[in-house]
């Protein structure tokens, strides 16, 4: 094997990549043990109010069910940090959709015919589930998800805006967004006297044995969490969610092992999902485009249960310069499932609505959107005044621009045709910050000259097992096909979770610190290794965690090239271009696909994804994937990832940014810009469906 085939960057394939085309690699819920049960929930048809009654005496008589758990006989649990694992514990429904009863069965069948037959009455109690930018219970939380101020002011935003040359005050609206990874939530557990093991669908096996350890009140080293295999996440695995309590809690019943997956129709209630964002952008600039004020203002909902806060507005402190700034949240507690994470949270909904603003201050200006972006470059983070580690966010606009043959476009607005279509291009930037946490790892020497590194990471589908592998056979320095890694199970070293793009830097850290060691050990080692090797460890608690005198985050520029049917009203993306500043890439093939994943998603939160909330019954009324519409291979023609490599000192061992949720964070933008250059109209809520166009378009151009 060559030197290349070592590097970090290159682009080695997938270890578990025949594994998982031929079928053989096991996900949660196909660990078909001896004895192994299943069990399906019931959830509630109510949007507020308590269970009055629950009668399980024809489920009982149904054939094949062995057990029906209700807030009445299941096992109690310990007070829950997180409460919406709190199941089974009350009678209280804090929203529709919370599960209410489980039924367990021999079969999937039985267990689902089961469930049919659970009576239930309620006690209804009025609810509201509507999100409005004056509602009079909103206000302003302390703290928005990531720990970011709820509030941020610098100077004086409203005098300054209202001074400006130009202005811009727009509303912008995102709705509901949901995770749907192919994979549905799914656990089998299994309990062995006192010591419980789990497979579970989960972004991170050692966070979800500290749950689980809490809530059944075991010491962690009884929990066994195993996440081999995961078919996705997008956030939305990131914790411990409902269905890994009730497998276990099922499993505790019948004695026997006990496999949940949760139908797909009901993950928009019990998995959380991006809470829909209201947005009002300011910007201000004198008559050469600086920018003078910039404010952003987002309300956004969360539920009764538990606060979580989309921190929407963040990343205006984070992009450009400007003197006078606000960012502000309000958050509206209301009778829905709790939102959580989905990938770029805050950040995707957020450089939406500010990246369409910048678009709005081009046109007003007469200025090149491109050329907007670098004139408002800040020297420092505008927010906090720290140096940027780096950013090269005006070489990917100038490379992204060289690429897509910007030069070439008609600078003014629509309508632009092409036939039938009008044709246009727009451009958007993308941030994310660089997060890295602490995490522990082993590497061992063998006698057969292999090694093998243990590090308690999970594969979500971006390729972790074999970028590890890269990052240890370069600190060792050996061919990478002598590494083995061993990931996905809570016994290992623990680690971190998949999320936050923080995966690789915060495991690959570990992985290289306790490989350069094991390296340093091997060369004071003289004569034949011993039989079990020479092993080294790391544990980057303190250092990889500890405050940085620098902004990090990675950079990015997309650029998108619409055609719309004024006929129909369908947006088609004809192209999609990002160039991406992340740190060392390290493996060039699982990169790119990371990029063009986020890519493809922000088409999706673009032209078809968006959730209602139904206001009289209380529930999303788009729950499968037949009426939340991702995109498919015919939406997506032309999609290009490109990047800059920077040399960063001030992140990590590797020189490593995140690439896992980047390439979300603007597409929308670049495509909601894009339809405005080709149609000269503005469409400032998502998604840009074919009636949302229709009825924006003037009757003169709807053909």
């Amino acid at each position: 094997m060559s030197d290349t085939d070592t590097a970090l960057g290159a682009p080695a394939e997938r270890r578990e990549g025949r594994e998982k085309v031929t079928g053989t690699a096991r996900y949660a819920a196909e660990h078909t043990v001896p004895g192994r049960v299943h069990a399906w929930p019931v959830t509630a048809a109510i949007a507020c109010g308590a269970v009055r009654a629950i009668d399980t005496t024809e489920a009982l008589r149904s054939a094949g069910v062995i057990t029906v758990l209700t807030h009445e006989n299941a096992p109690r649990l310990a007070d829950a940090d997180d409460p919406t694992l709190a199941v089974l514990q009350n009678s209280r429904v804090p929203h529709r959709g919370w599960p209410i009863a489980l039924v367990v069965a021999e079969t999937l069948e039985a267990a689902r015919a089961g469930a049919a037959a659970v009576r239930v009455e309620y006690e209804a109690q009025d609810h509201d589930v509507t999100l409005t930018d004056s509602h009079p219970g909103a206000y302003v939380p302390e703290e928005a998800n990531g720990g970011y101020p709820g509030h941020r002011e610098r100077g004086a935003p409203e005098g300054a805006f209202a001074s400006a040359a130009v202005r811009v005050d727009a509303a912008y609206r995102v709705p509901p967004l949901h995770n749907h990874p192919m994979e549905p939530h799914a656990a089998t557990a299994q309990w062995d006297g006192h010591r419980l093991v789990v497979h579970d669908s989960s972004q991170g096996a050692t966070a979800v044995r500290a749950t689980l350890a809490a809530l059944f009140r075991l010491p962690e080293d009884q929990v066994t969490v195993v996440a081999e295999h995961v078919g996705g996440g997008f956030g939305s695995k990131g914790t411990a969610r409902p269905h890994v309590v009730l497998a276990a809690m099922a499993a505790r019943r019948t004695g026997r092992p006990v496999t949940v997956v949760l139908p797909r129709r009901f993950l928009p209630a019990l998995v959380g999902h991006r809470a829909p964002t209201l947005h009002r952008v300011r910007l201000g600039a004198d008559e050469q485009g600086s920018l003078t004020a910039l404010l952003h203002e987002v309300t956004t909902h969360t539920s009764r249960i538990k606060e979580f806060v989309e921190q929407a507005a963040v990343p205006a402190r984070v992009m450009y310069a400007s003197p006078h700034s606000r960012t502000t949240h309000r958050v509206v507690p209301l009778d829905v499932p709790s939102p959580s994470w989905m990938r770029a949270p805050g950040e995707a909904p957020g450089m939406f609505a500010l990246e369409s603003a910048m678009d709005e201050l081009a046109v007003a200006l007469g200025t090149d959107p491109v050329e907007l972006r670098i004139a408002n470059e800040p020297d420092t983070e505008p927010d906090s005044g720290k140096p940027f580690s780096s950013r090269h966010l005006v070489e990917c606009l100038r490379e992204g621009a060289r690429r897509f043959g910007w030069a070439h476009r008609d600078p003014h607005p629509g309508p632009h045709s092409s036939g039938p279509l009008l044709v246009g291009s727009g451009v958007a930037a993308a941030v994310y910050p660089v997060l890295i946490q602490p995490s522990t790892a082993t590497a061992r020497a063998l006698p057969n000259g292999n090694f093998t590194v243990r590090v308690n990471a999970t594969d979500i589908g971006t390729g972790a097992r074999t970028v590890l592998a890269q990052v240890a056979a370069d600190a060792l320095g050996v061919p990478l096909d002598r590494v083995r890694t061993e990931i996905g199970n809570s016994d290992l070293p623990s680690a971190s979770l998949a999320g936050g793009s923080s995966g690789t830097a915060s495991w690959g850290w570990a992985v290289h610190e306790a490989c350069t060691r094991l390296r340093a050990g091997l060369a004071e080692h003289t004569g034949q290794l011993p039989e079990p090797g020479l092993t080294a460890s790391a544990d980057t608690a303190g250092t990889a965690d500890a405050d940085s005198d620098y902004a990090r985050h990675a950079f990015g520029a997309h650029f998108a090239e619409v055609a719309v049917d004024t006929v129909t009203g369908e947006v088609r993306v004809r192209r999609l271009l990002g160039v991406y500043a992340a740190g060392h890439i390290l493996n060039s093939r699982t990169a790119r696909s990371q990029f063009i994943g986020g890519m493809t998603m922000g088409l999706g939160m673009a032209l078809t994804e968006g959730s209602t909330m139904d206001a009289a019954f209380g529930d999303f009324t788009e729950s499968d994937l037949a009426a939340y519409h991702v995109p498919v291979h015919a939406d997506v023609p032309a999609v290009e990832a490109h990047w800059i490599d920077e040399d960063d000192p001030h992140l990590n061992p590797m020189g490593s940014k995140g690439i896992g949720e980047i390439g979300i964070v603007g597409t929308a933008a670049a495509i909601g810009n894009a339809v405005h250059h080709a149609t000269g109209v503005r469409y400032r809520e998502l998604p840009l469906t074919p009636d949302r166009v229709l009825t924006g378009l003037p009757s003169f151009m709807a053909r």
